[in-house]
């Protein structure tokens, strides 16, 4: 379908990856390897998860200890304080980025405003279809409204207030 140049664009996501690896703890590289199989089901490269570690520690955003696993060695990448930062910065930035990019595709709901990541409740209001949150805030909705509330979801929710 793509060929694999397209393919080689992501390789900055690849690091954000990596990133998000060590910020959920203290790892090792073959650890992150198999991380890239199993979620995103892409083999890694050594070649992009090692120079990049390497990179990291050099300016302090890593720290690494080695530590025996049998009879090899095997070094053991965690995040420092500053690292820690970094991921949370970046964090916040690639998340301002997918927001953009699915908040207009995302309902909201018509009484609170809140969005609806996924599914809602939908309910015919005045000859529209509107959708909610959640049954409470379509009663609401039609209370604020002075719109009738059927009489069944009235006496639901006084039985759940006693």
């Amino acid at each position: 379908m793509f060929s694999e140049d397209y393919y080689n664009l992501l390789s900055d996501f690849d690091r954000f990856y990596i990133l998000t690896v060590l910020y959920e703890g203290p790892t090792h590289g073959y650890d992150i390897l198999r991380k890239f199989q199993k979620r995103l089901k892409k083999k890694e490269s050594p070649g992009i998860v090692y120079p990049f570690l390497q990179q990291l520690e050099e300016r302090g955003l890593v720290t690494c200890e080695k530590e025996m696993h049998g009879d090899r060695e095997r070094k053991i990448y965690s995040l420092t304080p500053e690292g820690g930062r970094f991921c949370e910065g970046l964090f916040k930035r690639f998340s301002s980025i997918v927001s953009a990019a699915i908040e207009p595709g995302l309902e909201r709901c018509a009484h609170c405003d809140c969005t609806l990541y996924d599914g809602g409740h939908w309910e015919m209001v005045e000859g529209a279809e509107l959708m909610f949150c959640c049954s409470h805030c379509a009663r609401s909705y039609k209370k604020e409204r002075g719109l009738p509330v059927d009489a069944s979801e009235t006496n639901e929710l006084t039985a759940k207030v006693e």
